[in-house]
């Protein structure tokens, strides 16, 4: 028998005994992956939007965003055929969202693609602190994209309490499905796009001192000349053997902040 005919077989003698076929799988945007390529296996945990937000993905806000500009709102994020979108308007008003519980050390991988921008709006994928200690509690933008043509990813490593920061950039077309990796150990820090290695350091100095989280940030930078939006198919975290969980997170469904002296009650604590 055919493969062709055996599939429609096997659907027809589900529907005679009067049950729904199995929908199909959510093929993924991403088809070439770090987590693939190197071999990392089945993640701890993965997000794939397939029921809307799920409870461990935190909304920032209501509140003013990067640097007091513009506006942050959870009404910035919408989740519609199992993607995420942050979307942002030339007056500035985006969102942002964080991922608890967060880790030291470990793996992150994110399927993204970024619209193109008319200034102002920069899509970020970064580690942030847990305990909110910026900065030297450190942060990691394993992919910011300032370009508008969304042709050129930035990394930052922040560091220190003078905000010291090592840098590195590539050249990738990120209005294109793309699949953004970060692997943190305790000697290298490494970031991937497609799977491919484009930035790299073992200055373990540099390295954030405690548990980090992952967050997804559409930024705005006065003044931008029009909307934008970065949408989200899947995100994927590792555990190491090496990895320390973090003791503060949030509740299941409460908001986040970037401002925890503003808005303390919005900030990861130790739950009971």
């Amino acid at each position: 028998m055919s493969v062709f005919l055996s599939a429609v077989v096997s659907a027809f003698s589900v529907l005679a005994a009067g049950q729904a076929p199995p929908p199909p799988a959510d093929p993924s945007e991403c088809t070439a992956t770090a987590a693939e390529r190197h071999g990392w296996g089945e993640p701890t945990r993965r997000s794939d939007f397939s029921d809307g937000l799920p409870g461990d993905w935190h909304p920032y806000g209501p509140e003013p965003g990067h640097d007091e500009k513009g506006t942050r709102t959870p009404e910035a994020i919408t989740v519609a055929d199992g993607v995420a979108t942050i979307s942002a308007t030339e007056d500035g008003t985006t969102g942002a969202m964080s991922w608890h519980p967060g880790q030291r050390y470990g793996r992150w991988e994110a399927c993204v693609r970024s619209d193109a921008a008319h200034g102002g709006l920069n899509a970020l994928l970064l580690l942030w602190p847990v305990a909110e200690d910026f900065p030297v509690g450190g942060e990691i933008d394993w992919m910011e994209i300032t370009s508008d043509d969304r042709q050129e990813t930035d990394f930052f490593l922040h560091h220190g309490a003078d905000n010291d920061q090592d840098h590195g950039s590539v050249r990738h077309d990120a209005t294109q499905w793309s699949a953004y990796a970060l692997e943190w150990t305790p000697e290298r820090i490494t970031a991937y796009v497609n799977g491919e290695e484009w930035y790299s350091t073992t200055d373990s100095s540099t390295f954030p001192p405690r548990p980090m989280n992952m967050t997804m940030q559409l930024d705005y930078f006065p003044q931008a000349g029009g909307p934008a939006a970065m949408h989200l198919d899947w995100a994927k975290q590792w555990a190491l053997p090496e990895s320390e969980p973090a003791e503060l997170t949030l509740a299941p469904g409460d908001p986040a902040t970037g401002q925890p002296d503003d808005y303390p009650e919005r900030a990861p604590r130790r739950l009971r």
